[in-house]
């Protein structure tokens, strides 16, 4: 919830109190949500549906660090991620369905050319795609095969 909508009088609005009451189990997704790859935790947004996908980092002129994006996807298949709108730099991690790392695009430029923004495929099949800043990849010397872990409350379907 944004400061902007935040209650102003007294009375705390049903929204929040349903918040608050499960922001251990990660109401909406601001800090609870997590992925592990490389040693490392990353605070992440997560897109698993059509419209939260398609819009993924666009227009968005920072990453906070530490931080990610996971994008999930109904089933495992090729994908194509491309930087269409979207002004920072990233690596673009694919992961099958046991999480492992089956592909990378590492410092992949921002891009302003809209629908002439090349495509950034993974080399096999992918359900789980991971965007982190640009060099996090190489920092953390990662390899193919690497295993993704899941914070609990990241519900995976079927």
């Amino acid at each position: 919830m944004s400061l902007r909508n935040r209650p102003t009088g007294r009375a705390l609005s049903p929204l929040l109190c349903l918040c608050i009451g499960l922001s251990a189990s990660g109401c909406a997704s601001g800090g609870s949500d997590w992925v592990e790859v490389g040693g490392e935790r990353f605070t992440v947004e997560v897109a698993d549906d059509n419209e939260e996908r398609a819009r993924g980092l666009m227009f968005r002129d920072a990453l906070e660090a530490g931080h990610g994006m996971l994008f999930v996807h109904e089933r495992e298949s090729p994908q194509a991620y491309w930087m269409k709108n979207t002004r920072i730099a990233l690596d673009i991690l694919y992961f099958d369905d046991e999480l492992r790392l089956v592909s990378q695009q590492r410092d992949v430029p921002p891009c302003s050319l809209g629908d002439g923004c090349p495509p950034y495929p993974s080399r096999g099949p992918a359900r789980y795609v991971l965007e982190l800043n640009a060099g996090e990849a190489e920092r953390m010397q990662l390899e193919d095969g690497a295993v993704m872990t899941l914070a609990p409350g990241i519900v995976v379907g079927e």
